[in-house]
């Protein structure tokens, strides 16, 4: 199906002005039978769902994997100080959070992490404390480990999301809640947790003694104007009663080498970690995990801070688009990450129909609000990491997309 599209790059006042760099996000990359995740779709689809980039990451970042290519030798790595010096200086100077480089662990994933300490801090039938909505994946950390989700439901008000204290309290004084999985910068929303909010929830889960474990992927994609605070660097009470997952992944767009590092102040906490990870055999290194970390920390900044400028004004021209052509939808407000959060409740309360009409009518693949809980049945999620060129495309075919379905679903309502 072909979709009138706008020009890729809008000459137009409102979207902030980037300066020139070396690095073209411009290009429209192919994954097309490459075996991508993301990319597994039908002919003339355009999936913008799964929160993975379709840009070329840093080209330091292929220096040292291409270094590494070129040894032609790929045995079983190790990992060797010089990753734990770039995961800490990275943190010291992009977030000011001191860390010690005992504190640090390999893993091959978030989620692997995620849910190995599910496993290990706890024990069958305990529940698990989230904020929805929420990362779907975390459902699954929970519910296959044979434990029981215990949702706290956002606030949303004024197209805002906050924490209800009350609740988040009634339910961490629940002598079965051991352990919270807390989302910061949180997915899929992009709310940048301020200190206030993090010192409370961190007092209140010391004082219930629920131990929490941060997911903080996504911290490295603040917006400008905003900062990240690790939930770790409050306090050293904090600190002393917290896990938290990071990685290059999200930042650089390198998911499938498989690298992230799991950071815990608490020698007692961090035992048990180090034990469980290794158990369950995902603390090993692949043969290009260490060397595309320590490119990403060491010398991927430039690349990222122009990725941002390209991001912010990709947000722009979405949130124009929204306001100009979709009035009935709304994009919420957001501090991080490259994923838009856009409430349809105008449309529809249920948007898993909205999803499906707009797949097959358009090919636009966007991600259901439905599978993060709470009230994300209202919602859509869309990634706007990809070239202007494909944004303006997607943009396009939701358009039209939802202006098919509003009209099917009058002719519906009329025919009652």
């Amino acid at each position: 199906m072909t979709i009138k599209s706008l020009p890729p790059t809008p000459n137009t006042s409102w979207i902030k002005q980037v300066k020139e760099v070396s690095f073209n996000f411009d290009k429209m990359t192919s994954r097309l039978d490459k075996n991508s995740y993301k990319w597994e779709v039908g002919p003339g689809e355009l999936p913008m769902w799964v929160a993975d980039m379709d840009f070329e990451t840093s080209p330091a970042i292929v220096d040292a994997l291409q270094k590494k290519l070129n040894h032609r030798i790929f045995g079983y790595a190790t990992v060797p100080d010089t990753y734990y010096d770039a995961v800490a200086q990275w943190w010291a100077k992009r977030h000011q959070f001191s860390i010690q480089k005992e504190w640090i662990m390999f893993c091959t994933g978030v989620v692997p992490a995620i849910s190995s300490i599910v496993r290990k801090m706890t024990k069958v039938g305990d529940k698990v404390l989230i904020l929805a909505p929420v990362y779907n994946i975390f459902y699954n950390s929970i519910k296959n480990n044979q434990r029981e989700v215990l949702g706290s439901d956002l606030v949303y008000d004024s197209h805002h999301y906050s924490i209800d204290f009350d609740d988040v309290e009634k339910k961490l004084a629940d002598p079965d809640t051991t352990i919270m999985i807390f989302c910061n910068p949180h997915n899929p929303i992009g709310k940048v947790w301020d200190r206030q909010d993090l010192e409370k929830l961190g007092k209140l889960c010391v004082k219930h003694k629920v131990l929490i474990l941060s997911d903080e992927i996504h911290c490295d994609l603040t917006h400008p104007g905003y900062r990240y605070i690790p939930f770790a660097s409050v306090s050293e009470e904090i600190a002393q009663n917290s896990i938290t997952c990071v990685a290059p992944t999200k930042t650089f767009n390198l998911a499938g080498i498989q690298t992230s590092s799991i950071i815990v102040p608490n020698p007692e906490i961090r035992k048990l970690v180090h034990r469980s990870i290794n158990t369950d055999e995902v603390a090993e290194p692949n043969a290009f995990a260490i060397e595309a970390a320590i490119s990403a920390y060491t010398e991927g900044e430039p690349w990222l801070q122009a990725l941002l400028d390209y991001l912010m004004t990709n947000k722009q021209y979405l949130e124009h688009f929204v306001v100009s052509q979709l009035p009935q939808l709304r994009v919420i407000h957001s501090e991080a990450t490259y994923l838009a959060w856009i409430d349809c409740r105008t449309v529809t309360h249920d948007v898993n129909n909205l999803c499906k009409l707009i797949r097959e009518e358009t090919g636009l693949y966007v991600s259901e609000g439905t599978i993060y809980g709470g009230n994300g049945h209202e919602f859509i999620r869309l990634n706007y990491a990809c070239p202007r060129e494909r944004l303006v495309d997607g943009l396009q075919r939701l358009k039209k997309g939802v202006e098919v379905f509003q009209t099917y679903s009058s002719h519906v309502s009329n025919n009652k």
